[in-house]
C-alpha cells in the first residue's frame, strides 16, 4: 500500500512536471506565434509602403520624362521652326492666304522652297511643320504621280521662285504639248516681258540644245574666274546675278514622245545644269537618278520627296490663278521700270574695316541702271575729286553716301576724314558727338559747320593738312619711299591712313583777292600736287557755276582733280562737250575719272543717304566697334560761343605771394581759329609795352575779353588786381568779376586818384582793368601814359577798354603820338582802316568786323593780326 502510494505520488509528479513543461512548451509556442505574426504584419506594411513609394517614384519618373519630353519637343519643334523660317523666308516659305513677293537682299541667295507642311506629334499636341524642298542653285525637280495634283505643285514652287528673286532673275519654258502651255496660263504676262516662253511639241530639241549651249559658256565664264559654280561666281560679285536663272518646265504625258537625242541633252542638263544655274521642273518623266535631283512622289494631296523622306507631306493648295496673273503683271512692269536703286544699306559691306587703303581707297556711291553697283577711285588715280550740281540737286547726300560707304569698309587706322561745310547749315554735325546722340564717327577728325563767315578755319584746316604732308614726306624720305603704299610696306607700325578732305561750297574760301584767298590757294595747289603721293585726297564741291570757274583759272590746281562726280544740271564740271549732266534725271549723278571727258562716263543712281536713322544705325555700329584710342573728332560750328574752360578760371582764391610767380604770364583773351581750340595767349612780360587794349563798343564782348585775361591771370599764380568801371552799361560785368576775384581792389569813377597813386611794387604781378578808359577824362591822361610806360618793366600791367581807337589814341597823346606802349589789342567793332595807326600793315588791316569775332595782333608776337573768338565769361551759363 505504500509502495503503490508512493508510486502514485511519484506517477503524479511526473505529470505535474510534464503538464508545467507542457505549458511551458505552449507558452513558448504562442509566443513565438505571436511574434512570427507581428513580423508578418510588420513585412507587410514595409511591402505595401515599399509598394507605395516605388509608385510615387514610378508617377514621378514619368512625370519628370513627360515634362522632359514636352520641353525638348517644343524646343526641338521652335527650332525646326527657326531652321524653316531662316532656310524659306518670305515669300518662299509664306501659306497662300498671306503670300506676298518678297525682294531679296543685294548679296542673298535663293534658300528652299515650302510645299505643304509636315504633321508630328509633340508630346500630347499635334504639330504642323512647312515640308520644304530645294531648288535654285540646289536641284532640280522630278515631280510623279497624279497629274492635276503634281501640275498645282509646280504652278506653287513656279511662283515662290519667282517671288523670291528679282524682276528678270528667272527666265523660264513651259514645254506642254497637250495643253499647249494651257496648264500654266495665269504666268502669260511674263511673256511679255520676255521672261517666259512656251515651247511647241517640234520646237523641244532646239530649245534642249540651246539649254546645253548656255551650260556650256557659262562653264567657260566660271573656269576663267576660277570658281567652281555660277552660285560662287555671283556670291562673289556684289552687284546683280550675272546671268539669270534658266527653268525649263517638261509637262510630259507620254514618256515615249522624247526621242534618244532629246533624252541625251535632258541627261546632260541633269548632270551639269544645277552649277550653271539651268534647272529643271519635269512632270510624267522620269529623270536618271542624280545628287541634283528632287522626286516627289505626288498622292492625291499627300506627297513623298528626297528632302522629307518617309515623312508624309500634305500639299498646300495651289495658288489662285488671280494671284498668279496679278504677280505676273507687276513684275513685268517693274521689269520694264528697271531695278529699284540701291539702298543706303547696300553701300556697305558684310563685315565693316576690312579693306586696307595701302593703295588707294574703293567704295561703291550707288549703282547704275542694271543694278551693278558704281565705285569711285581715289588714289594715284584719280587724286581728287571735284562735285558739282544746283542748289537741290542731292550733293550733300551724295557726299553722306560717299562718307558711308568709305567709313564702313576703312577702319579709323585707314582712313581720316576732315569736312568743312562753308554753306548755311550743319550738315557734317552728325559725324560728332551731340547732346542728344553721344556717338561719332569714328574716321572724322574735324568737321566744321558753319563757317560761312570763317574762312580762317578753312585756311587752319589746309595749314594742318599741309603740316601732315610735309610729316609724311619726310617720314617716306627717312625710308626713301615715294608713295604711301610703299611708306607703310617700310614702316607697318607708323600708321599712316589716308586722309580725305570734303570742303564743301569751297568757293567762299577762295572768294576774295586777299591774303587769305592768296595762301589758301597756294595751300590747295600743294596738296593737289603732292598730296596724292602721300596719300591725301581732297573733295571740292560746290552748287555755284562761279565757285566751279573760280578753279578753271587755275590750270595748275584744276588739272589735278580727274575725278568729276556732275549732278543734274551741273555746268562746268564735266567738260564742255560732255552734255550727260543736262540730260540725267533726278537723284541720279555723272561720275567720270577722265576730267569730265565723255567716253568716261558712268551714271549712277544715288540711294537716300541723307535718312537719320539709317545713318544713326550705321553710326553707332562702327562706334562700338572704334578702339579705345580713338578720340572724338574737334567740332567748330561757327555760330556756337566757346565758354571760358574752367583750367582758365582760378579754383579758389587768388594764391598768396609765397606761391611761384612765373616769369611771363599768358592772358588768355579767346580762341583761336584753329584745328584745335586752343587759346589766344597774351604774354605778359616784363618788357616795354606789355599791356592790351581791347577797342570797340560792343560791350558784352569787351567785357568777356578783359574777364578772361584777369580769370586766366588769376588761375596760374599770385598775383594783384585792380579793377574800374567808368562806362554804367558794364559794371553788372565788372561786378561779377570782381566777385570771383574777391581780393580785387575796386575804384569807382571818384576813386581814380587813389588808383593812380598805387602802391610801391612788391615783386608781385599787379593787373589794372579799366572799363572805358576813355572815359576818364584828360586830367588823368599824364598818369595814364606813365602807367603804360613804365608799368610792364614794374610787373604791373593795364588791360583796358577804348571805345575807339580815336579815344586810345588821344589818351596817348592825340595825333602823331608813338602807341608804343600798347604791346597789345585786340579789335571788335572796330573797321580795318581805323586800326591804322596800332597795325604794321600801311592803310591798317583787312579786317570786316562781325558778331562775336575779334582782331587779336601781339606786336611782340605776329607779323598779321589774326582772328580770335572771344569767349563766353559774363553769362548766366558760367
Amino acid at each position: 500500500m505504500g509502495q503503490r502510494n508512493a508510486l502514485v505520488a511519484v506517477v503524479r509528479q511526473e505529470l505535474a512536471e510534464a503538464r508545467g513543461t507542457a505549458r511551458a512548451v505552449l507558452a513558448a509556442a504562442e509566443s513565438a506565434r505571436n511574434e512570427a505574426q507581428r513580423r508578418r504584419r510588420l513585412i507587410r506594411d514595409a511591402y505595401s509602403t515599399c509598394l507605395a513609394q516605388l509608385a510615387e517614384a514610378r508617377e514621378t519618373a514619368r512625370q519628370d520624362i513627360l515634362r522632359r519630353t514636352r520641353t525638348e519637343a517644343a524646343t526641338l519643334t521652335r527650332n525646326v521652326e527657326s531652321l524653316a523660317a531662316l532656310s524659306a523666308p518670305g515669300a518662299a516659305g509664306t501659306s497662300w492666304r498671306y503670300w506676298t513677293p518678297t525682294e531679296p537682299d543685294r548679296v542673298g541667295r535663293p534658300g528652299l522652297l515650302r510645299i505643304g507642311t509636315v504633321a508630328y506629334e509633340a508630346g500630347e499636341e499635334r504639330t504642323k511643320l512647312p515640308a520644304l524642298v530645294p531648288f535654285l542653285d540646289h536641284a532640280h525637280v522630278n515631280v510623279l504621280g497624279d497629274q492635276p495634283s503634281a501640275d498645282g505643285l509646280i504652278s506653287g514652287l513656279l511662283l515662290r521662285a519667282l517671288g523670291t528673286t528679282r524682276p528678270g532673275d528667272v527666265r523660264v519654258s513651259v514645254y506642254d504639248p497637250e495643253q499647249l502651255g494651257g496648264t500654266l496660263a495665269a504666268f502669260a504676262p511674263l511673256g511679255n516681258a520676255g521672261l517666259l516662253s512656251f515651247v511647241t511639241p517640234g520646237g523641244l530639241g532646239a530649245a534642249l540644245d540651246e539649254l546645253v549651249e548656255h551650260i556650256c559658256r557659262v562653264n567657260e565664264t566660271v573656269l576663267a574666274g576660277e570658281y567652281l559654280s555660277l552660285a560662287e561666281l555671283t556670291a562673289a560679285t556684289t552687284g546683280p546675278r550675272p546671268e539669270p536663272w534658266r527653268i525649263m518646265v517638261l509637262l510630259v504625258d507620254r514618256a515615249d514622245d522624247l526621242t534618244d537625242a532629246q533624252r541625251a541633252q535632258l541627261h546632260r542638263i541633269v548632270r551639269t545644269g544645277v552649277a550653271c544655274g539651268v534647272h529643271l521642273m519635269v512632270r510624267g518623266l522620269e529623270l536618271a537618278p542624280h545628287p541634283t535631283v528632287e522626286r516627289v512622289a505626288v498622292r492625291g494631296q499627300s506627297a513623298s520627296c528626297d528632302t522629307t523622306g518617309e515623312l508624309t507631306v500634305t500639299l498646300d493648295t495651289p495658288p489662285p490663278p488671280e494671284r498668279i496673273t496679278g504677280f505676273c503683271r507687276s513684275t513685268a512692269e517693274r521689269l520694264r521700270q528697271g531695278p529699284p536703286p540701291a539702298s543706303f544699306a547696300d553701300l556697305q559691306p558684310k563685315k565693316i574695316w576690312t579693306e586696307s587703303s595701302a593703295a588707294g581707297l574703293l567704295a561703291p556711291i550707288g549703282d547704275s541702271t542694271d543694278g551693278s553697283l558704281i565705285e569711285v577711285p581715289l588714289g594715284d588715280d584719280p587724286p581728287h575729286a571735284l562735285i558739282g550740281g544746283p542748289s537741290g540737286s542731292g550733293k550733300t547726300n551724295l557726299i553722306y553716301a560717299w562718307i558711308g560707304s568709305l567709313a564702313s569698309r576703312y577702319g579709323p587706322g585707314e582712313l581720316a576724314l576732315y569736312l568743312l561745310d562753308f554753306k548755311e547749315g550743319v550738315s557734317f554735325a552728325r559725324f560728332a558727338p551731340g547732346p542728344r546722340d553721344p556717338s561719332w564717327l569714328p574716321q572724322v577728325r574735324l568737321a566744321g559747320i558753319n563757317v560761312n563767315g570763317d574762312r580762317e578755319f578753312g585756311l587752319a584746316m589746309l595749314r594742318h593738312l599741309g603740316e601732315e604732308l610735309r610729316a609724311r614726306a619726310q617720314a617716306a624720305k627717312r625710308y626713301e619711299a615715294t608713295k604711301l603704299s610703299e611708306l607703310r610696306a617700310e614702316d607697318p607700325g607708323g600708321h599712316w591712313p589716308r586722309i580725305v578732305a570734303v570742303i564743301d561750297e569751297f568757293q567762299v574760301l577762295l572768294a576774295g583777292r586777299d591774303a587769305l584767298a592768296e595762301e589758301a590757294v597756294t595751300l590747295l595747289e600743294d596738296l593737289a600736287r603732292r598730296g596724292r603721293s602721300q596719300g591725301i585726297h581732297l573733295v571740292l564741291a560746290s552748287q555755284d557755276v562761279s565757285g566751279i570757274e573760280a578753279l578753271w583759272g587755275r590750270s595748275g590746281l584744276i588739272g589735278q582733280f580727274t575725278l568729276r562726280i556732275a549732278l543734274p544740271k551741273a555746268r562746268r564740271i564735266l567738260a564742255d562737250t560732255n552734255l550727260a549732266a543736262a540730260v540725267i534725271p533726278r537723284f541720279h549723278a555723272v561720275v567720270n575719272a577722265d576730267s569730265g571727258v565723255a567716253g568716261a562716263n558712268h551714271v549712277v543712281r544715288l540711294p537716300d543717304a541723307s535718312d537719320r536713322s539709317a545713318w544713326r544705325t550705321l553710326q553707332h555700329k562702327l562706334w562700338r566697334a572704334r578702339t579705345p584710342s580713338c578720340t572724338p573728332p574737334r567740332l567748330f560750328d561757327g555760330d556756337a560761343v566757346p565758354r571760358l574752360p574752367d583750367t582758365y578760371r582760378p579754383s579758389g582764391r587768388v594764391p598768396d605771394a609765397s606761391a611761384d610767380v612765373g616769369s611771363s604770364p599768358g592772358a588768355v583773351l579767346g580762341e583761336r581759329i584753329d584745328v584745335a581750340a586752343r587759346p589766344a595767349r597774351l604774354r605778359l612780360g616784363r618788357m616795354p609795352g606789355r599791356n592790351l587794349a581791347v577797342l570797340g563798343t560792343r560791350t558784352d564782348e569787351a567785357c568777356d575779353v578783359l574777364a578772361a585775361a584777369a580769370l586766366s591771370l588769376a588761375a596760374q599764380g599770385p598775383a594783384r588786381f585792380s579793377i574800374t568801371c567808368l562806362d554804367p552799361g558794364a559794371e553788372r560785368a565788372a561786378a561779377r568779376l570782381v566777385a570771383e576775384l574777391p581780393q580785387a581792389d575796386w575804384y569807382g569813377p571818384r576813386d581814380l586818384d587813389e588808383l593812380f597813386a598805387g602802391s610801391a611794387p612788391d615783386g608781385i604781378p599787379h593787373y589794372v582793368l579799366g572799363y572805358a578808359w576813355d572815359a576818364a577824362g584828360p586830367a588823368y591822361r599824364e598818369r595814364l601814359r606813365a602807367l603804360l610806360a613804365d608799368g610792364p618793366e614794374q610787373r604791373l600791367h593795364v588791360l583796358g577798354w577804348w571805345r575807339s581807337v580815336a579815344r586810345l589814341r588821344d589818351d596817348l597823346g592825340g595825333v602823331g603820338a608813338r602807341l608804343d606802349t600798347i604791346g597789345a589789342w585786340v579789335a571788335l567793332d572796330v573797321q580795318g582802316p581805323e586800326l591804322s595807326p596800332l597795325s604794321p600793315q600801311p592803310g591798317g588791316p583787312v579786317w570786316y568786323p562781325r558778331r562775336r569775332r575779334a582782331l587779336f595782333f601781339d606786336r611782340s608776337v605776329h607779323r598779321h593780326p589774326e582772328v580770335i573768338i572771344p569767349y563766353e565769361v559774363n553769362s548766366d551759363h558760367t
